[in-house]
């Protein structure tokens, strides 16, 4: 299944909707997918046998105003874990990977009142002369939990869906230069859609630590990034599986994967050149694509004017 949140014609309001033969099918209620989730899919299959049987509209897919899927999630991790933009961007420094790396799945905690939709316009963090893309995919937590295994903590996923981590490098700079961060530097935005996808739709592609799904994204049509999401280090078995130690899971919550081999211009620049890949300026079209998830497209508006502290 492919699922959708967007903005019905027949009452304005967010619905979820079931992508099928190339049109979203509305569902009537509940109101938001993530009222859908929290078992082990039954609740989405049966929802799609309802939007597919007594559609609220059916709209084709490119005429859908589309939120993300999850518009407002509990929570959002973001790891670090594809091992060769963690290598490129540590030689690029001339610095070494340090061997915890490949002990602890580090991840930190992103803005989930800072969700954009796959079609959205994304503003220049205020002040920002640095600004990025991260070409990554998310999981959806489907099912809460608590200390999970890794063997068994895939089965908590309840789909899968492109993540854009838009990123304020000079800010995050300075921030973790004072040993905390990144925070303010990855405040700003974090774009998700256009689907959540549920793995079985994946499940032929699988390969590697995860699936064989290549990863691209382009600026104003020139090509940027190629990578796979069967490069990835760790799985996301045990990535939820840490996410969950000693804490809880909730449905909704967003699991993301870090930045893919070559899936930013913070990395692109370093190994070439800031003249090849130059930062995000307002007027840019960026698009990022995944294949079997789709494609995240935006174009780049100026910042807002800072307020100063002092």
């Amino acid at each position: 299944m492919r699922w959708a949140t967007y903005v019905s014609p027949v009452d304005r309001a967010e619905h979820p909707g079931l992508l099928h033969s190339g049109a979203i099918h509305g569902l009537r209620d509940p109101a938001r997918l993530i009222d859908l989730l929290g078992d082990d899919g039954t609740r989405l299959r049966a929802a799609a046998d309802r939007a597919l049987a007594d559609p609220l509209d059916v709209i084709a897919e490119g005429n859908a105003v589309l939120r993300a899927p999850i518009p407002i999630p509990p929570s959002v991790r973001d790891f670090y874990a594809f091992e060769e933009h963690v290598v490129t961007a540590h030689r690029a420094r001339g610095a070494e990977v340090n061997p915890d790396w490949y002990e602890l799945p580090v991840f930190y905690f992103s803005n989930p009142a800072a969700i954009f939709g796959p079609r959205d316009d994304i503003a220049i963090s205020p002040s920002s002369e640095r600004f990025d893309y991260e070409l990554e995919i998310a999981a959806i937590v489907g099912r809460g939990g608590s200390d999970l295994s890794p063997d068994d903590a895939e089965t908590y996923i309840a789909g899968y869906t492109i993540l854009a981590d838009w990123s304020a490098r000079d800010l995050q700079a300075r921030e973790r230069a004072l040993n905390l961060g990144p925070v303010k530097g990855k405040d700003s935005a974090t774009g998700l859609g256009p689907y959540l996808v549920t793995p079985d739709e994946l499940e032929g592609k699988r390969s590697g630590n995860a699936y064989d799904l290549r990863m691209t994204a382009a600026v104003n049509g020139k090509p940027y990034s190629a990578g796979n999401f069967k490069d990835i280090y760790w799985t996301y078995g045990q990535l939820l599986a840490y996410a969950s130690r000693g804490t809880h899971l909730r449905p909704g919550d967003v699991i993301g994967s870090g930045t893919v081999g070559t899936g930013c211009i913070l990395e692109l620049s370093m190994v070439h050149g800031a003249d090849t890949f130059p930062w995000l300026q307002p007027g840019d079209h960026v698009r990022l694509d995944v294949e079997q998830l789709g494609t995240i497209e935006t174009t780049i508006q100026p910042g807002r004017p800072i307020i100063p502290l002092r």
